[in-house]
């Protein structure tokens, strides 16, 4: 007999039964299994999230408690004009990846931890997270750090803003410098605009030089279309100090924004053919010393910065056929002789090796004139030994020797036939005088 539970839902009691043995347990039917599955993902789906939402209020509360890393004072410093529109972007904005959204941008003074502009600010507020200050005024000079983050990140750099009357600006000081070339047609460009133009195609910017309008001047300044400034036939008077300007309008009040350009007019520079004198095909080593191979080439007249100069070992560059540092290219020098140009790459060997003997090294030298290659290659020098240096000595000895030592066999040889000549003639005259009493 089959008794069934009383269960809080009619779901729930159409799920359990007991057993139809004595004894045995409630049991779960597989129909009952899917029809309760949806209900049991769905409440583990909204565990998920809530745990996530969770985890995410924590991080943001974590960076926005401030553990913010600080990169420092921008090195630029934004010299600007009492009076004029400022507009200053984050510095480190654009070196963030591009990919990264939800940034929140915010800028302070330095020493305090309020945020502006402040709530009474009429002239300051912050657009597609950069500060404007329109107009600038002389009490707005100070360091000003800008803080990035979002949900995982927050990084923070500062930046220095230095504004001028204009009787006391300083020319050196909020002028750009820029340089043309001679006897050519150059550019000049109205720098740091982008923040007022945005997408704009008919500004107007005025030009000049020294104070005098160059629009009159036709054939020397063309005034281009955007923000450049084209000069013809480039000549040395031509350096200086130029101006532009352009107008600003806010809130029906107009603004002249105006940027000072400090000209240099620099001579054009030529190419020459580079020239390899050095070094010399085949160069003398000992093994398990240190070599050092200078490649020197000659310019002439012509400049360093278009040429390029390196060195290969058989065909391959150093670094990549000695990648542990043995072989190794050294440090570019550049100097001048008689007022003639040179460049010197050093091949260093710290030791030579067998294995260098076989190796063919070539300097190279390329510009837009030449591609030029030069071989060596290294030979063992012949080492000094003092067995192969006695030997002509030893020989020398060694006859003199000879020499002394048959003069005295000789010497010797000679008294002794004396001697026995001598005995031999005693004997012969006592039997003479013994023959000549035998006789008497």
């Amino acid at each position: 007999m089959t008794k069934f539970l009383i269960m809080s839902s009619f779901q729930d009691w159409k799920c359990l039964s007991y057993g139809g043995l004595r004894g045995a347990g409630p049991t779960v039917s597989t129909c009952c299994v899917l029809q309760k599955f949806p209900g049991v993902m769905f409440t583990l789906s909204m565990l998920i999230m809530g745990v996530s939402a969770f985890t995410i209020q924590l991080e943001e509360r974590t960076v926005a408690a401030g553990n913010c890393q600080f990169h420092g004072r921008h090195p630029k410093t934004r010299f600007k004009v009492e009076g004029e529109p400022v507009a200053m972007r984050c510095p480190q904005v654009p070196y963030w990846d591009s990919a990264i959204a939800h940034v929140n941008v915010t800028w302070r003074r330095n020493g305090s931890t309020r945020t502006v502009p402040g709530e009474e600010e009429t002239r300051v507020w912050i657009q597609d997270g950069a500060l404007w200050i329109v107009p600038v005024l002389r009490g707005d000079s100070d360091t000003y750090i800008c803080t990035v983050r979002n949900a995982s990140y927050c990084d923070e750099m500062s930046v220095e803003l230095r504004v001028f009357k204009k009787s006391e600006a300083s020319l050196t000081l909020i002028s750009y410098p820029q340089i043309i070339t001679l006897s050519a047609s150059g550019l000049l460009v109205c720098p740091d605009l982008s923040e007022f133009i945005g997408n704009k195609t008919d500004v107007k910017i005025r030009w000049y030089k020294d104070s005098v309008p160059l629009e009159q001047d036709q054939e020397k300044f063309l005034s281009m279309r955007g923000t450049r400034l084209l000069v013809n036939n480039v000549s040395m008077e031509d350096a200086g100090y130029y101006r532009c300007a352009m107008t600003f309008v806010h809130e029906g009040k107009q603004y002249d924004i105006t940027r000072n350009i400090r000209l240099r007019v620099k001579k054009r520079e030529e190419e020459t053919i580079p020239v390899i004198i050095s070094p010399h095909q085949t160069i003398s080593a000992s093994l398990g010393s240190r070599l050092t191979i200078p490649c020197k080439v000659f310019l002439g007249a012509g400049i360093h910065s278009t040429t390029v100069l390196w060195w290969t070992a058989n065909n391959t560059y150093v670094e990549d056929a000695y990648q542990g540092g043995r072989v190794t290219e050294g440090q570019r020098q550049e100097y001048s002789e008689n007022n003639e140009n040179y460049i010197e790459v050093p091949l260093i060997f710290d030791p030579v090796i067998r294995e260098d003997l076989h190796t063919d090294f070539k300097c190279v030298v390329r510009n837009t004139m030449s591609f030029q290659t030069l071989r060596t290659t290294v030979k063992e020098a012949a080492t000094f030994s003092w067995e192969i240096a006695l030997a002509p000595l030893s020989l020398i000895l060694l006859a003199l020797g000879g020499m002394w030592v048959h003069r005295r066999c000789r010497s010797r040889t000679g008294k002794a036939y004396g001697l026995v000549e001598l005995k031999t003639g005693h004997q012969d005259s006592q039997s003479y005088l013994s023959k000549i009493k035998e006789i008497k």
